[in-house]
């Protein structure tokens, strides 16, 4: 397969790259500032510079031709402020889902968050709570799309520990950690799966296995 990826240079992106380009396929990876191409060349991945929040439709259509999936890995990150949860979390999983809609790439994965699903409890700091609410309105948006064929991935807290391999994965898992190492794994798996099409599912740290949880959820929805 080709494998266009949104925020290629995440740490996320990075793993996920490795293994795709690991197993033969073609990945190319989405990043804004051209200093980051060598990492994602090191990783497998064909390095695309495109900053999805200045880019239009027709820009990153142009990038997603001829691929077969994308995954949306793109965000504002740590230290960001409240507008760029808008124009990153939630604008560019727009654009993106736009661009793959129009180059005609049905297959969709979202690394969304846990919590998007409801509204920020009273308390809650004021830019994680507007970074769930552009998550919740990026998968809202995406949902929405008939011409996709999407999967939406909610991971627990991130770890860089290393991945044993083995997850909780279903519709709610309750709360608990994730190496970033399975949620790669997962995601891949997820990308060679039909039966995850239109799920949203949550993941942490488990006892089964990627590819039989995977399975697991698939066997689940038929």
């Amino acid at each position: 397969m080709r494998i266009v990826i949104a925020g290629g240079h995440g740490q996320i992106a990075l793993r996920l790259e490795r293994l795709l380009a690991g197993r033969g396929d073609e990945v190319a990876g989405i990043v804004r500032r051209p200093e980051q191409a060598g990492d994602l060349l090191a990783a497998g991945a064909e390095p695309v510079v495109c900053d999805l929040e200045s880019a239009s439709v027709e820009d990153v259509t142009r990038h997603m031709e001829g691929a077969d999936a994308a995954v949306f890995a793109a965000g504002a990150g740590p230290g960001s402020g409240t507008a760029r949860k808008e124009t990153v979390d939630r604008g560019a999983a727009r654009l993106f889902a736009d661009a793959a809609e129009a180059a005609g790439v049905r297959r969709f994965l979202v690394i969304s968050s846990m919590g998007a699903d409801r509204e920020p409890p009273e308390g809650t700091d004021p830019v994680f709570a507007a970074y769930l609410r552009a998550k919740a309105a990026a998968d809202a948006d995406i949902r929405s799309r008939a011409g996709l064929d999407w999967t939406i991935l909610r991971p627990g807290r991130l770890t860089n520990d290393p991945g044993p391999g083995r997850v909780t994965l279903a519709d709610a898992t309750g709360r608990g950690p994730v190496p970033r190492d399975d949620v790669a794994a997962t995601l891949m798996a997820l990308l060679d799966e039909p039966g995850t099409i239109g799920k949203t599912l949550e993941l942490i740290a488990g006892d089964v296995p990627v590819v039989d949880a995977v399975r697991a959820v698939s066997a689940a929805a038929r």
